[in-house]
């Protein structure tokens, strides 16, 4: 692709690349993704019971601190937080749902949905600790990336998260994302200032990661053991 600071228009002035095939992309579908490891599907009421189990095998409420919301209280809690989930489109949140088992392990959404310019979020992810350092964790994003870029054709996928959390930030970085600067002072939640740390892939960089995903959620990345033998940045 040309430099950008290489083309001029007529005035002379420095200008982007030309995208003249774009078209706005479509929205995206209500139908689960389907992996080796993990399945995404519309949340749902049906959900709750296994997310609230999944979420109270954690000894504390740690995993939602950066999150919107506190960890659910009661199945209640949990049954009327999902059900108000289940009506919105934008987030369009999604069940994580661990094919060994059948069981829901945790959510994740995808949000600020831009089809005029090509762009989505992941967001609200939530993991519990049956999740959390598995494969289906690093699944599921391949699962989003190949919805986002091979399927709907966007342009631009991206990760946000509070500065300060560095287990995001790290996380961020290791599925291949490129931070792009912080955002200060960008929000208020939970009574709280945060700045926001901005991260993105890429369509033109989706090709080498989905190589790379693709090694590294082989069964013949792992041993007897189940131990990775290269890490996910090594597939890169």
């Amino acid at each position: 692709m040309t430099d950008a600071s290489t083309r001029t228009n007529a005035h002379g002035q420095p200008v982007g690349c030309p995208v003249p095939d774009f078209t706005p992309r479509p929205l995206p579908p209500l139908t689960p993704m389907i992996g080796r490891y993990c399945r995404l599907e519309r949340i749902g009421a049906h959900h709750a019971q296994d997310l609230y189990d999944a979420f109270q095998l954690a000894p504390d409420g740690r995993a939602f601190t950066y999150l919107f919301v506190e960890r659910p209280e009661s199945l209640e809690d949990m049954t009327a937080r999902i059900e108000q989930m289940a009506t919105s489109t934008d987030p369009l949140h999604h069940a994580v749902i661990d094919v060994s088992t059948g069981k829901g392990v945790g959510h994740a959404a995808l949000m600020r949905i831009d089809p005029t310019h090509g762009a989505i979020e992941i967001g609200h992810v939530t993991f519990s600790p049956l999740l959390q350092r598995t494969r289906m964790a690093t699944e599921l994003l391949a699962l989003f990336m190949s919805r986002v870029f091979d399927e709907l054709g966007y342009r631009r996928f991206e990760w946000k998260c509070d500065a300060l959390n560095a287990p995001s930030r790290h996380a961020a970085e290791r599925f291949g994302f490129q931070f792009e600067g912080i955002f200060r002072q960008a929000m208020v939640y939970k009574g709280r200032t945060r700045d926001t740390a901005w991260f993105s892939i890429l369509d033109r960089e989706w090709l080498a990661l989905k190589a790379a995903y693709e090694a590294w959620l082989s069964p013949d990345n792992f041993d007897a053991s189940g131990r990775q033998r290269r890490r996910l940045q090594d597939c890169r």
